[in-house]
C-alpha cells in the first residue's frame, strides 16, 4: 500500500481523519447503546422475589381503548390476572363503536380489579390520548401508575411485580421496555430492527443518566408526580407525545430507574401494513422539534456521523485518494463492531436475525428517519 500521496495531501488527511471521527462517534453510538443495555444487570434493583407483600405498593394500570376490542380480549385476561397482591386495571373506552363496551362488561363481571371508563361522546378539546390518559390517571386510586396500550400483553405474568421494583429506592418514574412479536417478511425485519434500535437509545441514554424519552406501552411513574408536574397540561394542544413529552420534560437522572428483567417486558404485534407502521413513526417524529438542545444534539449525532462516514469514505475510495484496503479495513471494522453490538442485544432480549442485516437496514433508515423528520417539520 503507497501512503505517500495521502500523507502530502493536505485534503486526503482532512477527510481521513473525518472518516476517523465519525467511526468513533458511530462506535462508541453502538456501545453506550446497544451493548450497554445488552449487558446492564439492574445490581441496584431487589429481588423481586424476596419482597413481602408489604413491601409491594398498590398499583393502577391504566390504558386507553378506542376501537380496540380484538386486542382487548388478548390483552386484558394476561393484565387482570397478574401475580401481585393489590392492583386494579383501568380502562378508559374513548368514543369505541366496536364491541370494545361488551368485552369490558364480561371482564368486569369476572374481575372485580377492572374499573372501566366509558366516553360515549368526543368531550375531548384536543385530538390525541392525552385527555381520555388524563381521566384514567386521575380515577385511578393507587399512586403508582403503570402504563400500557391494547394491544400490548406482558411478557410474563410477573410482570407488575417487576416493574415496582424500580420504585424501592426512591423513583418517581420507572421505564421499561416493549418488545414485537416475530413477523413473516421484510416489514416484520424493518419493524423488529427500528423498534430495537429506539428501544436501545432511549433505554442506553437513560443508564447514561439521560431519559430524554420513553414508550407509553410500558412505563410508569408515580400519581402524585404527575399531577404535580403539570401532567400534559404543557403539550395537549399536540395530539402526540403524551409519554415522550411527559418524560422528557420532566423525568431525570435523579428522579427515574430502568427495568430491563425478562419478566418487566410487554409485546406488541407489528403492524400488518406499512401505512399503519409510518403512523407509529410519524407519531414518534413529530414532537422531537419541543426537545431540548441537548437532545436535538444527541439524537443528530448518531445520523450525522454516519453521513459523514458514508460520504467520507465514497470520496476517498471514487477519488483513488487512500489505499483501498486501509478503507476497507475500516469499513470491515465498523460493520464487525455493529454486528457485535446488536448480536447481544438480539441475544439479550431474544431478537432473531437482524444483526447481520443491521448494516443495511441502517442505511434504509438514514434516508427513511431524514425524509420523514423533515415532513413533520412541516406539519402545522
Amino acid at each position: 500500500m503507497d501512503f505517500s500521496n495521502a500523507l502530502t495531501n493536505t485534503y486526503t488527511l482532512v477527510f481521513f481523519v473525518l472518516l476517523c471521527v465519525s467511526l468513533v462517534v458511530l462506535s462508541l453510538y453502538y456501545g453506550l447503546t446497544l451493548l450497554r443495555v445488552a449487558t446492564h444487570k439492574g445490581k441496584n434493583l431487589p429481588d423481586s422475589s424476596a419482597l413481602s407483600v408489604s413491601d409491594l405498593p398498590p398499583v393502577s394500570v391504566v390504558l386507553v381503548a378506542h376501537n380496540e376490542s380484538e386486542f382487548l380480549k388478548e390483552s386484558l385476561p394476561y393484565l387482570l390476572e397478574q401475580d401481585y397482591p393489590n392492583f386494579e386495571v383501568v380502562v378508559v373506552d374513548y368514543t369505541s363503536r366496536d364491541d370494545t363496551q361488551f368485552v369490558l362488561q364480561v371482564c368486569s363481571e369476572n374481575y372485580p380489579n377492572l374499573k372501566a371508563i366509558s366516553f360515549p361522546e368526543d368531550v375531548n378539546m384536543f385530538k390525541g390520548k392525552k385527555y381520555p390518559l388524563s381521566i384514567g390517571i386521575k380515577s385511578a386510586k393507587n399512586d403508582v401508575i403503570l402504563l400500557t396500550e391494547p394491544g400490548c400483553v406482558p411478557k410474563d405474568f410477573g410482570w407488575i411485580r417487576e416493574m415496582v421494583c424500580g420504585y424501592m429506592h426512591g423513583a418517581s418514574a420507572v421505564l421499561g421496555y416493549s418488545l414485537l412479536k416475530d413477523g413473516k417478511g421484510l416489514l416484520a425485519l424493518l419493524q423488529q430492527y427500528e423498534n430495537m434500535m429506539f428501544g436501545a437509545s432511549y433505554l442506553g441514554m437513560a443508564l447514561l443518566g439521560n431519559p430524554y424519552t420513553a414508550t407509553g406501552r410500558n412505563l410508569s411513574f408515580r400519581r402524585d408526580f404527575f399531577f404535580s408536574h403539570g401532567g400534559f397540561i404543557s403539550h395537549y394542544s399536540i395530539s402526540e407525545g403524551a409519554d415522550d413529552l411527559f418524560v422528557n420534560q420532566n423525568v431525570t437522572r435523579s428522579n427515574s430507574t430502568v427495568v430491563l428483567h425478562e419478566k418487566a417486558a410487554v409485546e406488541a404485534d407489528v403492524n400488518s401494513t406499512f401505512s399503519l407502521w409510518h403512523e407509529d413513526r410519524r407519531a414518534r417524529f413529530v414532537t422531537r422539534h419541543l426537545y431540548g438542545l441537548k437532545d436535538k444534539l444527541i439524537l443528530l449525532a448518531y445520523p450525522l456521523s454516519l453521513v459523514i462516514f458514508i460520504l467520507v469514505l465514497v470520496l476517498l475510495w471514487v477519488g483513488g485518494l487512500f489505499p483501498w484496503q486501509l478503507l476497507a479495513a475500516v469499513l470491515g471494522l465498523k460493520i464487525v463492531w455493529q454486528v457485535i453490538c446488536t448480536a447481544l442485544y438480539g441475544k439479550r432480549f431474544k431478537i432473531k436475525v437482524v444483526q447481520f442485516l443491521s448494516p443495511i437496514f441502517e442505511i434504509y433508515f438514514l434516508f427513511a428517519n431524514t425524509i420523514l423528520y423533515l415532513f413533520t417539520l412541516r406539519r402545522k
